[in-house]
């Protein structure tokens, strides 16, 4: 579900302080995008938030949310199971890495 390679690299990247940083950014704004999209309008806006949400998974680490939102991201518009599967999926990434980041990260 979490790419921990990817993790370790960015945090390797940045440095720790700043990982955190990038770790409360991507969880506020992955949030506030996953708010949206039930009520996406048009498709185009749906599609743009499916891209964003797709791009920043990645970049954390987020392999099996990521695949997700390409998955929808190339089958718009999400059916109603679609979307409360990728929410899901979602938040079931999000308590596999902090858990992780607590496990792996902690000093």
């Amino acid at each position: 579900m979490i790419d921990w390679d990817r993790v370790s690299i960015l945090r390797d990247e940045v440095g720790g302080e700043a990982f955190n940083e990038v770790v409360t950014m991507f969880l506020d704004e992955v949030e506030e995008t996953l708010s949206t999209l039930s009520t996406a309008t048009p498709v185009a806006d749906l599609l743009d938030a499916l891209h964003f949400l797709k791009g920043s998974a990645l970049s954390l680490g987020f392999r099996t949310f990521a695949a997700l939102c390409h998955n929808g991201d190339q089958a718009a518009p999400m059916q109603t199971g679609e979307l409360d599967t990728l929410l899901g999926t979602y938040r079931q990434s999000k308590t596999e890495f902090l858990t992780g980041l607590a496990e792996r990260f902690s000093s």
